[in-house]
């Protein structure tokens, strides 16, 4: 009898790790460490020092490091394909970056723009490379808490919009399939699938110029 409770009790064991899915609140709290860490990527790149983040391993293993660094990288791609995009934010925007509520409420209103017509990874990555060139702006005008209300404003984001469609892919570690590909045609599939990110990004900026203040 003992026999039999201990082999049911190991197998809810194994079969609770391969069923569990990410939390609500875990897949925040990593949307929020991998937005810390872009940010702190471009700032290096930039030349601006910043406070580096904690390490990803404390917030959802090597996983997300791995995680992050497929982001950097599709980042990078999309920031390649059209490097004034995704440079001057703010002064595209048309806002000034010492206001807390103005940076939120622009970041919020571009989120939900490149979101409008559903979700995909390269607009994911959009999103975050959003992110890490408004983190640029403000921290070179000399608002460097303005970091914090991105990544707070990334959180929120993705708990009230993409909570759903992460858990659906098992969580952030999906991107990663976004490079598992050794097809030769997979860069011009990913930057043709950029570009039309691009292009809802730059409608986003329209959108959010031209609505009613």
């Amino acid at each position: 009898m003992e026999m039999l409770r201990r082999s049911s009790v190991f197998a809810a064991e194994v079969m609770d790790v391969f069923d569990r899915s990410p939390t609500d609140k875990e897949l925040v709290s990593q949307a929020k460490a991998l937005c810390r860490d872009y940010i702190h990527s471009r700032l290096n790149r930039a030349g601006i020092g910043w406070t580096k983040p904690d390490p990803l391993s404390a917030s959802g293993g090597s996983a997300l490091g791995d995680t992050s660094s497929v982001i950097l990288w599709l980042g990078d791609e999309l920031e390649y394909l059209r490097p004034n995009i995704y440079r001057n934010v703010a002064k595209q925007l048309n806002i000034t970056v010492a206001s807390e509520s103005i940076v939120s409420d622009a970041f919020l209103a571009v989120a939900a723009e490149i979101f409008s017509t559903g979700v995909t990874w390269g607009k994911v990555v959009s999103l975050y490379a959003v992110a890490g060139a408004l983190a640029v702006d403000c921290v070179r005008h000399g608002h460097p808490a303005m970091v914090h209300t991105i990544v707070d404003c990334m959180g929120e984001f993705v708990r009230k919009s993409l909570i759903p469609w992460l858990k659906r892919r098992g969580g952030w570690v999906d991107v990663t399939k976004c490079v598992i590909n050794t097809d030769p045609s997979f860069r011009a599939h990913w930057l043709v699938s950029a570009a039309s990110t691009c292009g809802q990004y730059l409608k986003a900026v329209v959108f959010y110029l031209l609505r009613e203040k």
